[in-house]
């Protein structure tokens, strides 16, 4: 077998083993706790008087903490090893969602979401950053699949276990519920990730976190501006189908917590089921043949909601856009992981989640405010514009990496 094939064969330098044990069962885990609250979270505000565009607020709050602790959190890579950073981002995280039973308000429940944030990203990023450094990059494409599969199998189960819980036993019941899963995340990290010093690693690591940061900025700056547009957009679409779900099933169609949790867990299962094949198609085939058909199937099933008359059409109309999620299982890391320069991997991957994060906090206020001055229908539509255009951009302007990559190889 030649070095190239070998390659391609062996996604990991870490034995994969190592990575089901200290990175995809984790993921699995706090996926399914962050799952449950896709179908809480946002009838839990709403029965507190806030109207849709609040609503949206309260959804991006996470999202806006990840953007604030995102380019803090590259620096704690630069300086300290990623399963430090990884844990506290954990109790961050579940810290902050036991405390929502609390809430008294809107905004201390917008609060506590921000603070939430913070602590994703740290989770998040060193997770990402363990993962680049650990793969090939001609068989990256299947392992950052199966760790986005991970966080969908965490998302198939979760909503429906939120909403049973909820329904049955109250929204403070669902929060608790995730704190206690957020634990058992915890403990397989604690438990099974290996301690590595980034420094120690890679001696480039000893540039000075601004340094970095700056060379990324300047040298990667065209690369950041055009495909950043893309990744923008794309994460506007995947925040946005989060509120739109749940909002038309509860507002428009009369559906109650526990039915929409089946519904956004039976599109989770397509979801699921894609990423094997969102793998193989990045590694083979080209990253782009999986990110363009994702983001248009997304917009198609956005475009199709204003259709779905009841529960089964909110059903259909799920499923597809969970079909197109799950073809784009991993995508816009594998991409982030391919551009990542060498030595400064974790300013590049702060700034390009800082982007992501951006579209994240962007979804859920487009959807409210649009909701708020026309309908939640209307507010579909736009996120199903936002997702074509993502679309075109992935496939007119931003290049092939799986190519250059191999290139470079050779």
């Amino acid at each position: 077998m030649s070095s190239e094939e070998h390659s391609a064969a062996v996604p990991s330098v870490v034995g994969r083993r190592e990575l089901w044990r200290a990175v995809y069962l984790p993921t699995i885990v706090l996926a399914l706790a962050e799952g449950m609250l896709v179908p809480v979270l946002p009838l839990f505000v709403a029965q507190m008087g806030a109207g849709f565009a609040l609503v949206g607020v309260a959804l991006a709050a996470e999202a806006i903490g990840m953007l604030v602790g995102d380019l803090p959190a590259g620096s704690l890579l630069r300086r300290i090893d990623r399963k430090r950073v990884m844990l506290v981002g954990v109790v961050v995280v579940g810290a902050s969602v036991t405390l929502l039973p609390f809430a008294g308000s809107v905004a201390l429940v917008i609060a506590l979401r921000l603070v939430a944030g913070v602590g994703a990203a740290m989770w998040s990023l060193s997770r990402h950053a363990y993962l680049t450094e650990a793969t090939r990059a001609m068989g990256r494409g299947r392992a950052l699949a199966a760790f986005g599969g991970a966080t969908r199998v965490g998302h198939f189960i979760g909503p429906a276990l939120g909403g049973v819980v909820a329904g049955t036993l109250g929204f403070a019941a669902a929060f608790w519920c995730y704190a206690l899963i957020a634990g058992v995340a915890f403990v397989l990290c604690a438990r099974y990730l290996e301690a590595r010093d980034p420094r120690a690693a890679d001696p480039r690591h000893r540039l000075g976190h601004r340094a970095a940061l700056a060379q990324v900025l300047r040298l990667q700056r065209s690369t950041l501006l055009v495909t950043g547009t893309g990744h923008v957009m794309a994460q506007m679409v995947r925040s946005g189908r989060r509120i739109v779900i749940p909002l038309v099933g509860a507002s428009v169609l009369g559906l109650d917590v526990q039915a929409v949790g089946w519904v956004l867990s039976a599109a989770a299962l397509l979801d699921v089921i894609m990423f094997p094949i969102a793998g193989v198609l990045m590694d083979r085939l080209g990253r782009k043949w999986a990110i363009v058909p994702s983001f248009a199937l997304q917009a198609f099933g956005m475009a199709l909601v204003p259709l779905a008359g009841d529960f089964w059409g909110l059903l259909v109309v799920g499923g597809i856009i969970g079909l197109g999620n799950g073809i784009g299982s991993g995508t816009m890391m594998t991409l982030a992981s391919d551009l990542a320069p060498a030595g400064t991997v974790g300013e590049f991957l702060g700034v390009w989640r800082v982007i992501g994060d951006a579209g994240s906090m962007g979804g859920p206020v487009v959807v409210g405010v649009v909701a708020d001055v026309l309908t939640l229908e209307s507010a579909a539509l736009v996120i199903a514009a936002v997702g074509f255009g993502a679309a075109a951009v992935f496939a007119w302007g931003v290049p092939e990496t799986l190519r250059t990559r191999a290139s470079e190889a050779t």
